[in-house]
């Protein structure tokens, strides 16, 4: 179990084509704030049908992108 499966699950449940979500928004989901573990463990997001797009570190949030089949 990834310490960002909560992230994951909450992509996944809200099956949006894109979502846009600040660094707040995360914390919020996962309990805890994103640090730079986070770019080792974008990856995982694949297995959950999305993609991490772009992270702002100025505008503080990520974009994440739904994986077409």
């Amino acid at each position: 179990m990834s310490k960002y499966d909560l992230l994951w699950k909450h992509l996944q449940t809200d099956g949006s084509p894109t979502l846009w979500l600040t660094f707040e928004e995360i914390k919020a989901v996962l309990g805890f704030p994103i640090d730079h573990s986070f770019l080792t463990y974008k990856k995982e997001a694949a297995a959950y049908g999305y993609q991490v797009g772009k992270i702002s570190m100025k505008e503080q949030h990520v974009t994440f992108q739904k994986i077409e089949d």
